[in-house]
């Protein structure tokens, strides 16, 4: 059959192998033996017939010819020389169906798109990448676009064209690397990937980088969802995040991990919605602040936790849809919890059908082992150096922040990102230009992604999970720092675990471990974790850190809780510690809740719900954790006896609150500490309470200052120091009465 059809191009269709489609197929203008014609190109295997139908006049039908027996179909038509609006009229295989032609309509993306992407600098590329449910001259469908720059051929397949990659092959958009395909009559919830043919011929199905929703693993494709659609309820919440949010507010953070918190019947997940209830009217309950949750984003292996991720815009599919999760944080905010996402730029897993390899080429990673993997964790390292690549991680951390309204980003393994020869051996990795094992290419980029977060969303939190003494990790850009809000104290947590789970005798050696803190501790705006990364692969629950008997056992962890709480920093701490869980976190199945059935347990999980009341309510415990003037030792000398004394102190008036923490299970009576002013002070918090289930150690008698000479004052008080208990008094302000 003769056909005006440059032949060349007719098989690059016909083998799969064409990188703009759109300049064959679909309706074009020509000039045949000198005369204006159209003609009309498709491909679809499947069609026996097809028949070219005028939308304006349904009278004005057009028989294509079958040029190639694989399905390629054309049609001259010699009366007309206008393009015109049209359909196809198909027949195959005893059905009939009608089709808009994907290839008739124009390019949707702009230059501009295309140049900011280019330049790395696209900050909401999440609205053209991915799939995107919209209209094009009055059809509705899906417009698809995916970065793939190395390939030969890209398609999108799915239920709609039975998954067959020669049906609906994408062009390519100028030097952009980027691909697009409008396909029409297709919405929500369809099924999809992108079928990619490398250079080489290999053919790779993966998994789009932007999509919004993913089917439930182990299945793999992208769903194509509409996240626009949600109601949020939470703008009184924004407003005032936007005035209020500093870090000059409490914050104690319970960080979860959705999947295994609390299981339903038969072990199943609970979902986003469930969750929105249970778990919200939980730290609610508890007075935490916010919740941190463990990465949510699509992943393929439950055994990850999420930090192996291969949908960065998807929440996972494990709880239910994108609007469920986006009613999660809603019901957050409409109970005042802020909501963290740990966030994971640091690497990638190598799932076929995820970023691995993505054109068949390093593309989201460096092409050379030395640079771009991990080797003890088997993942692929970002190259930060390519500008697409950073678009794609800042224009990520911006989206959770802007399409889910969450308060903030923890970012993991900033230590892997810093320094080259993170977790390899000599050899294994290469210096940069200088000769140095910094990974500047990284370094920029988090300077980058950091300023252009606090410059359009100033309220929302970047914590870095950073192990280093790298400075200014939390000191912002401008002052040459990586412009993180908050910096993980990865140094106390390991200091601190190390001092608790030493028997109480062997403490006074190591009082050091206890203290050192606070020498560094306004280096950074800190944040004291005790998270999941201490109670897993061997490390043992918290409270099995703890030695002695079971009594010692609860008695050392309220210490060790209340010291933390009244440390400056903000807080963290993760399930189940609050109630002295003794199994190890296990991801599989839920939390212990049934301990709660026994008083030991019980009584801690009362303790930490009054201990974070206690923190939340007193302003002198969190609004100057970065300021020196807001702590100062009474005695941090007194190894012999496992005891430290402090005050917190405010910076705006002269209220404070004096803490007495002591790490052996010995009682002091009359144990005298030196305080600023004179009067009468009074405990208003004590572990050993015996509703905590302490043996009843408390003052509950006024203290009278004393000019006694003491810790370097002239005044002292003598207060009774419970066992393996804290204690915080404060001064007792009389009220003042005017003479009449």
């Amino acid at each position: 059959m003769i056909t005006t059809a440059n032949l060349v191009e007719l098989y690059q269709i016909i083998d799969s192998q064409h990188g703009d489609p759109h300049h064959i197929l679909g309706m074009h203008e020509m000039k045949l033996n000198g005369k204006n014609v159209l003609t009309v190109r498709a491909f679809i295997p499947q069609a026996e017939k097809i028949t070219v139908r005028d939308l304006k006049d349904k009278n004005n039908v057009y028989e294509m010819n079958l040029i190639h027996e694989d399905g390629f179909f054309e049609c001259i038509i010699q009366t007309r020389s206008e393009l015109f609006k049209y359909v196809f009229d198909i027949e195959g295989h005893g059905s009939s169906w009608t089709i808009y032609d994907p290839y008739s309509f124009d390019v949707v993306l702009s230059e501009l798109d295309l140049y900011l992407f280019g330049e790395g600098n696209h900050y909401e590329i999440y609205n053209k990448l991915g799939a995107h449910v919209t209209t094009i001259d009055g059809v509705s469908g899906v417009l698809f676009a995916v970065w793939a720059p190395n390939a030969k051929r890209v398609s999108v397949i799915g239920d709609f064209n039975s998954w067959d990659g020669r049906r609906n092959p994408m062009r390519i958009l100028k030097n952009s690397g980027i691909w697009e395909l409008f396909v029409p009559e297709i919405g929500a919830f369809e099924k999809y990937k992108f079928e990619i043919k490398a250079n080489d011929g290999s053919l790779h199905k993966k998994s789009d980088p932007y999509a919004n929703f993913a089917e439930l693993r182990p299945d793999t494709a992208s769903v194509v969802y509409d996240i626009n659609q949600y109601q949020w309820n939470d703008e009184d919440y924004l407003k005032q995040r936007d005035v209020n949010a500093t870090l000059d507010k409490p914050m104690n953070v319970y960080e979860v991990h959705l999947g295994s918190w609390k299981r339903g019947e038969d072990n199943r997940f609970l979902t986003y919605r469930e969750l929105a209830k249970e778990l919200v009217s939980y730290v609610k309950e508890m007075n935490y602040t916010h919740i941190e949750l463990m990465p949510v984003e699509e992943h393929p292996f439950d055994g990850s936790w999420g930090y192996q991720v291969t949908g960065y815009f998807a929440p996972t599919s494990r709880y239910g849809q994108p609007e469920d999760f986006m009613f999660f944080v809603d019901e957050c905010h409409k109970h005042n919890i802020g909501i963290i996402l740990d966030w994971v730029p640091a690497h990638f897993p190598k799932d076929a059908h995820g970023l691995a390899r993505f054109d068949g080429t390093a593309l989201y990673e460096h092409a050379d082992p030395k640079k771009g993997e991990h080797p003890d964790w088997g993942t692929y390292i970002f190259n930060y150096g390519r500008n697409e690549v950073k678009n794609f991680l800042i224009a990520n951390a911006i989206f959770w922040i802007e399409k889910y309204h969450l308060d903030g980003l923890r970012v993991d393994a900033v230590a892997s990102m810093l320094y080259l020869d993170y977790g390899k051996n000599e050899g294994g990795w290469i210096p940069n230009q200088y000769g140095g094992r910094e990974n500047l290419e990284a370094v920029e980029f988090m300077k980058h992604m950091n300023s252009i977060i606090a410059s359009k969303y100033p309220s929302a939190l970047m914590i870095a999970e950073e192990s280093t003494a790298w400075a200014g990790v939390s000191k912002p850009t401008k002052e040459n720092g990586l412009g993180f809000n908050l910096k993980w104290n990865m140094g106390w947590m390991n200091d601190f675990l190390r001092y608790i789970s030493k028997e109480p005798i062997h403490r006074k050696y190591h009082h050091n471990d206890l203290t050192f803190s606070m020498v560094y501790a306004y280096t950074e705006n800190f944040v004291l974790v005790l998270s999941h990364d201490e109670v897993v692969h061997g490390k043992g629950a918290m409270i099995n850190k703890m030695p002695g008997d079971l009594w010692q056992k609860f008695a050392n962890a309220r210490v060790a809780y209340g010291f933390m709480f009244s440390h400056p920093g903000k807080k963290l701490l993760f399930m189940g510690s609050e109630f002295g869980q003794f199994a190890e976190w296990n991801e599989a199945k839920s939390l212990d809740w049934h301990l709660l059935q026994y008083e030991h347990h019980t009584n801690l999980h009362q303790y930490m719900k009054e201990l974070n009341n206690l923190y939340v309510e007193n302003e002198i415990l969190w609004n100057n954790d970065f300021n020196s003037n807001g702590f100062e030792w009474i005695d941090c000398d007194d190894n012999e006896k496992s005891l430290v004394s402090f005050m917190r102190k405010s910076t705006t008036t002269d209220d404070f609150l004096i803490v007495l923490c002591n790490f052996t299970p010995t009682t002091y009576t009359g144990y005298r500490i030196g305080v600023p002013i004179d009067g009468e002070y009074e405990e208003i918090f004590n572990s050993d309470s015996q509703k905590y289930g302490g043996s009843g150690i408390v003052n509950e008698a006024i203290m009278v200052a004393e000019e006694k000479e003491w810790n370097h004052r002239e005044l002292s008080i003598g207060i009774d120091v419970p066992p393996l208990g804290i204690s915080i008094i404060k001064p007792v302000r009389k009220p003042t009465v005017n003479n009449i």
